[in-house]
């Protein structure tokens, strides 16, 4: 079985330009962790949850001058910050894709490997779907649970 069977085939994209408070508006109310960031049917980057919040942290290096514990109240009141930026101000633009044709277990391979729930599918940089990792378990137990089931 093959990534093509089984992705998502019309993912949800944004581009650089697109203001995050859009963006993690449709991560709140339609549970997107990620999302590919587009541009012109290019893939650029991806823009994550993980990449939304880590604006909001203070680097190492402001710790180690104060050793002081951080004030979590003002870091959290730097989301209304964070969210008037553009996506391209945080996204990751570079981006471990796989490939239409890979076998799923190649492509789950991947994925465990970088630690990621979802990856986008890319033929020649251009975006041709998403993989996650509920795809791919859903695949396994299909072919394996619910096929054999139906031959007793």
């Amino acid at each position: 079985m093959v990534v093509s069977d089984i992705m998502s085939k019309s993912p949800k994209t944004v581009t650089p330009e697109t203001k995050l408070l859009e963006v993690v508006s449709l991560m709140c109310l339609f549970r997107y962790s990620g999302l590919p960031v587009e541009k012109d049917g290019e893939l650029l980057g991806i823009i994550a949850e993980k990449d939304v919040l880590h604006r909001m942290f203070p680097k190492l290096e402001d710790f180690a001058h104060t050793m002081a514990t951080p004030d979590y109240d003002a870091m959290m009141r730097q989301y209304r910050d964070v969210v008037n930026l553009k996506v391209e101000d945080v996204m990751t633009p570079r981006v471990i894709t796989v490939a239409p044709d890979m076998h799923i277990m190649r492509a789950a391979t991947v994925m465990v490997r970088h630690k990621f729930r979802r990856i986008p599918v890319a033929e020649a940089g251009k975006l041709v779907g998403m993989l996650s990792l509920g795809d791919i378990h859903k695949a396994i137990f299909q072919a394996n649970i619910t096929d054999n089931m139906c031959k007793c």
